[in-house]
């Protein structure tokens, strides 16, 4: 990661990242397919963390609780690597091959989450909803958290996502609201404008009855 700040990502070579390591080429290539394998290098076992704690939660639990402790319990693990995943997001943020990379993780972290869940008797499509739901919670919170100053705790975000999450599907946001001026009668997604108030019974003009004749008409003689 040192050599990624230091010189930029296209700039850094395999044989610089191995001598910095103390490797050769032949074993850096032994662990990594290639240089962009280096900033992705923990996602497998991210990935069988959620899948164990999903499957250890307990039978009475929700598809979406089920995941939310598996969030939970990886936010934990992550929170004492706050500077590390702030400049490993940065390099990955410069760069569209690296965000598409980063897009495929969080895609097959998706995945595995969603046959954990199925492993549990939990039925189509309710375990790849839930799944891709608590990815999408994991990913803003993370944001969230690399982009705050300060200790930001990691697993307070995630719950914090997630109760947003459960606000936003109960239908209690984003609602539109009916517009109300003061003194006003309420009429819902209408906006009445003060001093405009329609008096009950007054003559309303029609259009023709408004409209002027043009040019006008020449008076009769006498």
């Amino acid at each position: 990661m040192e050599l990624f700040i230091e010189r930029g990502f296209e700039q850094t070579t395999v044989a610089e990242i191995a001598k910095r390591a103390g490797l050769t080429e032949r074993t850096f290539f032994r662990y990594f397919a290639d240089k962009r394998e280096v900033l992705f290098a923990g996602a497998g076992t991210l990935q069988e963390f959620f899948v164990s704690t999903v499957a250890s939660a307990p039978d009475s639990a929700a598809p979406i609780d089920a995941v939310a402790a598996a969030l939970e319990a990886a936010g934990a693990l992550l929170q004492e690597r706050h500077e590390y995943a702030r400049q490993r997001q940065a390099v990955i943020a410069a760069h569209a091959e690296l965000q598409e990379r980063e897009l495929i993780k969080l895609a097959s972290l998706a995945s595995a989450l969603a046959g954990a869940l199925r492993r549990r008797g939990v039925t189509e499509p309710a375990a790849s909803l839930a799944a891709e739901a608590g990815i999408a919670v994991f990913r803003i919170a993370f944001e969230r958290w690399i982009n705050e100053t300060g200790q930001a705790d990691l697993p307070q975000l995630i719950r914090d996502s997630l109760d947003q999450l459960k606000t936003v599907t109960a239908g209690k946001l984003g609602r539109e609201l009916p517009v109300r001026v003061p003194g006003q009668l309420r009429v819902p997604g209408r906006l009445r404008v003060p001093g405009r108030l329609r008096v009950p019974g007054r003559h309303r003009p029609g259009r023709e009855s408004r409209r002027r004749r043009w040019p006008p008409r020449p008076a009769a003689a006498a």
